[in-house]
Protein backbone atom coordinates (compact mmCIF):
# COMPACT_ATOMS: atom_id res chain seq x y z
CA UNK A 1 0.00 0.00 0.00
CA UNK A 2 1.44 3.34 -1.04
CA UNK A 3 0.72 6.91 0.06
CA UNK A 4 2.11 9.39 -2.46
CA UNK A 5 2.27 12.21 0.05
CA UNK A 6 -0.76 14.23 -1.08
CA UNK A 7 -2.08 14.76 2.45
CA UNK A 8 -4.40 11.82 1.95
CA UNK A 9 -4.75 10.92 5.63
CA UNK A 10 -7.18 13.78 6.34
CA UNK A 11 -10.88 13.24 5.63
CA UNK A 12 -12.64 16.52 4.89
CA UNK A 13 -16.28 16.24 5.92
CA UNK A 14 -17.00 19.90 5.23
CA UNK A 15 -17.57 19.37 1.52
CA UNK A 16 -18.85 16.46 -0.56
CA UNK A 17 -16.51 14.05 -2.29
CA UNK A 18 -17.36 12.31 -5.55
CA UNK A 19 -16.30 8.86 -4.28
CA UNK A 20 -18.56 9.12 -1.26
CA UNK A 21 -21.44 10.42 -3.38
CA UNK A 22 -20.93 7.47 -5.72
CA UNK A 23 -21.03 5.16 -2.70
CA UNK A 24 -24.37 6.73 -1.73
CA UNK A 25 -25.74 6.23 -5.25
CA UNK A 26 -24.79 2.54 -4.98
CA UNK A 27 -26.60 2.23 -1.65
CA UNK A 28 -23.45 2.25 0.48
CA UNK A 29 -22.99 3.58 4.02
CA UNK A 30 -19.53 5.18 3.71
CA UNK A 31 -20.65 8.75 3.29
CA UNK A 32 -21.31 11.84 5.39
CA UNK A 33 -24.30 14.21 5.62
CA UNK A 34 -22.62 16.65 3.25
CA UNK A 35 -22.24 13.87 0.67
CA UNK A 36 -25.85 12.78 1.12
CA UNK A 37 -27.12 16.33 0.68
CA UNK A 38 -25.19 16.81 -2.57
CA UNK A 39 -26.17 13.36 -3.85
CA UNK A 40 -29.84 13.99 -3.14
CA UNK A 41 -29.63 17.29 -4.99
CA UNK A 42 -28.18 15.47 -8.00
CA UNK A 43 -30.98 12.89 -7.71
CA UNK A 44 -33.58 15.66 -7.75
CA UNK A 45 -32.23 16.79 -11.12
CA UNK A 46 -31.50 13.33 -12.54
CA UNK A 47 -33.54 10.60 -10.77
CA UNK A 48 -31.80 7.79 -12.69
CA UNK A 49 -28.38 8.60 -11.18
CA UNK A 50 -28.37 5.51 -8.91
CA UNK A 51 -29.21 3.33 -11.89
CA UNK A 52 -26.41 5.07 -13.77
CA UNK A 53 -23.95 4.17 -10.99
CA UNK A 54 -25.03 0.53 -11.16
CA UNK A 55 -24.80 0.60 -14.96
CA UNK A 56 -21.26 1.93 -14.72
CA UNK A 57 -20.29 -0.71 -12.17
CA UNK A 58 -21.70 -3.46 -14.35
CA UNK A 59 -19.72 -2.16 -17.33
CA UNK A 60 -16.51 -2.31 -15.27
CA UNK A 61 -17.27 -5.94 -14.46
CA UNK A 62 -17.85 -6.85 -18.12
CA UNK A 63 -14.80 -4.96 -19.41
CA UNK A 64 -12.50 -6.46 -16.79
CA UNK A 65 -13.83 -9.93 -17.56
CA UNK A 66 -13.23 -9.45 -21.29
CA UNK A 67 -9.62 -8.34 -20.76
CA UNK A 68 -8.89 -11.22 -18.41
CA UNK A 69 -10.34 -13.61 -20.97
CA UNK A 70 -8.04 -12.00 -23.57
CA UNK A 71 -5.01 -12.82 -21.45
CA UNK A 72 -4.39 -9.56 -19.57
CA UNK A 73 -2.91 -10.40 -16.16
CA UNK A 74 -2.13 -6.92 -14.80
CA UNK A 75 -4.54 -4.07 -14.08
CA UNK A 76 -4.17 -0.45 -12.95
CA UNK A 77 -7.52 0.93 -11.78
CA UNK A 78 -7.50 4.69 -11.11
CA UNK A 79 -10.48 6.28 -9.39
CA UNK A 80 -11.29 3.03 -7.64
CA UNK A 81 -13.88 4.39 -5.24
CA UNK A 82 -15.04 2.89 -1.97
CA UNK A 83 -14.89 -0.93 -2.20
CA UNK A 84 -18.11 -2.49 -3.47
CA UNK A 85 -18.13 -6.22 -4.14
CA UNK A 86 -17.33 -7.64 -6.54
CA UNK A 87 -14.29 -5.44 -6.95
CA UNK A 88 -12.12 -5.55 -10.07
CA UNK A 89 -9.58 -7.97 -8.57
CA UNK A 90 -12.36 -10.40 -7.65
CA UNK A 91 -13.57 -10.39 -11.24
CA UNK A 92 -10.19 -10.91 -12.89
CA UNK A 93 -8.71 -13.27 -10.30
CA UNK A 94 -11.82 -15.40 -10.65
CA UNK A 95 -10.68 -15.97 -14.24
CA UNK A 96 -6.91 -15.75 -13.74
CA UNK A 97 -5.89 -16.35 -10.09
CA UNK A 98 -2.39 -15.02 -10.82
CA UNK A 99 -3.65 -11.58 -11.91
CA UNK A 100 -2.10 -8.49 -10.32
CA UNK A 101 -4.22 -5.41 -9.59
CA UNK A 102 -3.16 -1.96 -8.41
CA UNK A 103 -5.88 0.42 -7.26
CA UNK A 104 -5.55 4.21 -6.92
CA UNK A 105 -7.88 6.83 -5.48
CA UNK A 106 -7.59 10.27 -3.89
CA UNK A 107 -10.28 9.97 -1.20
CA UNK A 108 -8.77 9.13 2.21
CA UNK A 109 -11.90 7.21 3.19
CA UNK A 110 -11.00 4.73 0.43
CA UNK A 111 -7.62 4.29 2.14
CA UNK A 112 -9.46 3.32 5.34
CA UNK A 113 -11.22 0.58 3.43
CA UNK A 114 -8.25 -0.46 1.32
CA UNK A 115 -7.82 -3.75 3.18
CA UNK A 116 -10.96 -4.92 1.40
CA UNK A 117 -9.10 -4.32 -1.87
CA UNK A 118 -6.03 -6.26 -0.77
CA UNK A 119 -7.54 -9.71 -0.29
CA UNK A 120 -5.77 -11.26 -3.23
CA UNK A 121 -5.62 -14.87 -4.27
CA UNK A 122 -2.39 -16.57 -3.12
CA UNK A 123 -1.19 -16.65 -6.72
CA UNK A 124 -1.95 -13.01 -7.48
CA UNK A 125 -1.41 -9.64 -5.88
CA UNK A 126 -3.38 -6.49 -5.08
CA UNK A 127 -2.02 -3.14 -3.92
CA UNK A 128 -3.43 0.32 -3.24
CA UNK A 129 -2.02 3.77 -4.05
CA UNK A 130 -3.39 6.89 -2.39
CA UNK A 131 -3.00 9.42 -5.21
CA UNK A 132 -4.76 11.84 -7.53
CA UNK A 133 -5.11 11.13 -11.25
CA UNK A 134 -3.82 14.65 -11.95
CA UNK A 135 -0.34 13.47 -10.94
CA UNK A 136 0.10 10.48 -13.27
CA UNK A 137 3.88 10.30 -12.77
CA UNK A 138 3.40 9.52 -9.08
CA UNK A 139 0.84 6.82 -9.84
CA UNK A 140 3.07 5.20 -12.44
CA UNK A 141 6.10 5.27 -10.16
CA UNK A 142 4.19 3.57 -7.35
CA UNK A 143 2.53 1.07 -9.70
CA UNK A 144 5.94 -0.10 -10.93
CA UNK A 145 6.50 -1.63 -7.51
CA UNK A 146 3.75 -4.17 -8.24
CA UNK A 147 3.33 -4.35 -12.01
CA UNK A 148 5.71 -5.40 -14.79
CA UNK A 149 5.57 -2.59 -17.34
CA UNK A 150 7.22 -4.78 -19.98
CA UNK A 151 3.97 -6.81 -20.09
CA UNK A 152 0.44 -5.67 -21.02
CA UNK A 153 -1.59 -3.78 -18.42
CA UNK A 154 -5.30 -3.02 -18.37
CA UNK A 155 -5.62 0.68 -17.47
CA UNK A 156 -9.05 1.65 -16.13
CA UNK A 157 -10.37 5.18 -15.62
CA UNK A 158 -14.00 4.30 -15.08
CA UNK A 159 -16.37 7.19 -14.30
CA UNK A 160 -13.34 9.36 -13.59
CA UNK A 161 -12.58 11.71 -16.49
CA UNK A 162 -15.91 13.53 -16.10
CA UNK A 163 -14.43 14.67 -12.76
CA UNK A 164 -11.41 16.22 -14.52
CA UNK A 165 -11.94 19.62 -16.13
CA UNK A 166 -10.38 20.67 -19.42
CA UNK A 167 -8.04 23.02 -17.55
CA UNK A 168 -6.37 19.94 -16.03
CA UNK A 169 -5.80 18.48 -19.50
CA UNK A 170 -7.42 15.05 -19.18
CA UNK A 171 -6.23 14.02 -22.65
CA UNK A 172 -2.63 14.71 -21.59
CA UNK A 173 -3.18 12.70 -18.40
CA UNK A 174 -4.45 9.73 -20.41
CA UNK A 175 -1.47 9.96 -22.80
CA UNK A 176 1.01 10.10 -19.92
CA UNK A 177 -0.56 7.08 -18.26
CA UNK A 178 -0.57 5.10 -21.51
CA UNK A 179 2.90 6.08 -22.75
CA UNK A 180 4.97 3.65 -20.62
CA UNK A 181 2.55 0.74 -21.01
CA UNK A 182 3.59 -2.16 -23.20
CA UNK A 183 1.93 -2.87 -26.56
CA UNK A 184 -1.02 -5.15 -25.96
CA UNK A 185 -2.21 -3.02 -23.04
CA UNK A 186 -5.79 -1.78 -22.92
CA UNK A 187 -7.58 1.42 -21.90
CA UNK A 188 -11.06 1.15 -20.34
CA UNK A 189 -13.11 4.34 -19.98
CA UNK A 190 -16.64 5.39 -19.07
CA UNK A 191 -17.92 8.96 -19.04
CA UNK A 192 -21.19 10.81 -18.36
CA UNK A 193 -22.57 12.87 -21.22
CA UNK A 194 -24.97 15.75 -21.61
CA UNK A 195 -25.66 14.88 -25.25
CA UNK A 196 -29.28 13.90 -24.60
CA UNK A 197 -30.30 16.41 -21.91
CA UNK A 198 -27.79 19.25 -21.65
CA UNK A 199 -29.85 21.41 -19.28
CA UNK A 200 -30.16 18.65 -16.68
CA UNK A 201 -26.47 17.91 -16.83
CA UNK A 202 -25.58 21.57 -16.44
CA UNK A 203 -27.44 21.44 -13.11
CA UNK A 204 -25.74 18.20 -12.07
CA UNK A 205 -22.30 19.51 -12.94
CA UNK A 206 -22.96 22.66 -10.94
CA UNK A 207 -23.66 20.58 -7.80
CA UNK A 208 -20.25 18.95 -8.10
CA UNK A 209 -18.50 22.24 -8.84
CA UNK A 210 -20.07 23.93 -5.82
CA UNK A 211 -18.70 21.06 -3.74
CA UNK A 212 -15.21 21.61 -5.07
CA UNK A 213 -15.09 18.95 -7.82
CA UNK A 214 -14.36 20.19 -11.34
CA UNK A 215 -16.96 18.01 -13.03
CA UNK A 216 -17.43 18.25 -16.79
CA UNK A 217 -19.61 16.06 -19.00
CA UNK A 218 -18.49 15.59 -22.60
CA UNK A 219 -19.94 14.75 -25.99
CA UNK A 220 -19.45 11.47 -27.81
CA UNK A 221 -16.82 13.10 -30.03
CA UNK A 222 -14.95 14.53 -27.04
CA UNK A 223 -15.03 11.17 -25.26
CA UNK A 224 -13.92 9.29 -28.38
CA UNK A 225 -10.87 11.55 -28.63
CA UNK A 226 -9.41 9.95 -25.49
CA UNK A 227 -8.86 6.80 -27.58
CA UNK A 228 -6.76 8.55 -30.24
CA UNK A 229 -3.99 6.26 -31.46
CA UNK A 230 -5.61 3.14 -30.00
CA UNK A 231 -7.63 0.34 -31.58
CA UNK A 232 -11.17 0.29 -30.22
CA UNK A 233 -12.61 -3.07 -29.28
CA UNK A 234 -15.97 -3.74 -30.96
CA UNK A 235 -18.55 -2.25 -30.71
CA UNK A 236 -16.45 0.91 -30.23
CA UNK A 237 -17.76 3.92 -28.34
CA UNK A 238 -21.35 3.20 -27.32
CA UNK A 239 -23.75 3.72 -24.45
CA UNK A 240 -22.97 1.36 -21.59
CA UNK A 241 -25.99 -0.88 -22.02
CA UNK A 242 -24.89 -1.72 -25.59
CA UNK A 243 -21.34 -2.79 -24.69
CA UNK A 244 -21.09 -6.62 -24.72
CA UNK A 245 -24.29 -7.35 -22.79
CA UNK A 246 -23.58 -11.06 -23.28
CA UNK A 247 -20.81 -10.76 -20.67
CA UNK A 248 -23.21 -9.84 -17.87
CA UNK A 249 -26.32 -7.86 -17.03
CA UNK A 250 -25.86 -4.21 -18.13
CA UNK A 251 -28.06 -2.99 -15.19
CA UNK A 252 -29.53 -0.17 -17.24
CA UNK A 253 -31.23 0.71 -20.48
CA UNK A 254 -30.25 2.78 -23.47
CA UNK A 255 -31.51 5.89 -21.71
CA UNK A 256 -28.56 5.94 -19.30
CA UNK A 257 -26.27 8.74 -20.61
CA UNK A 258 -22.95 6.98 -20.08
CA UNK A 259 -20.51 6.46 -22.94
CA UNK A 260 -18.03 3.61 -22.63
CA UNK A 261 -15.18 2.11 -24.60
CA UNK A 262 -12.24 -0.27 -24.41
CA UNK A 263 -9.23 0.05 -26.70
CA UNK A 264 -5.99 -1.78 -27.40
CA UNK A 265 -2.59 -0.11 -27.45
CA UNK A 266 -0.97 -1.50 -30.62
Amino acid sequence: MTDTGLGADRIDTSKPHSARMYDYFLGGKDNYPVDVAAAEQVTSFFPAVSQMARTNRAFMHRASRLLAERGVRQFLDIGTGIPTEPNLHQIVQGIAPDARVVYADNDPIVLRHAEALLHSTPEGRTDYIQADVREPAKILSAARESLDFSQPIGLSLVALLHLVADKDEPARIVRELLEPLAPGSYLTLSHATGDFDPETWERVVEVYRKGGTDAQVRSRAEFSAFFTGLELVDPGVVLAASWHPELGAPQGGEEIPLYVGVALKP
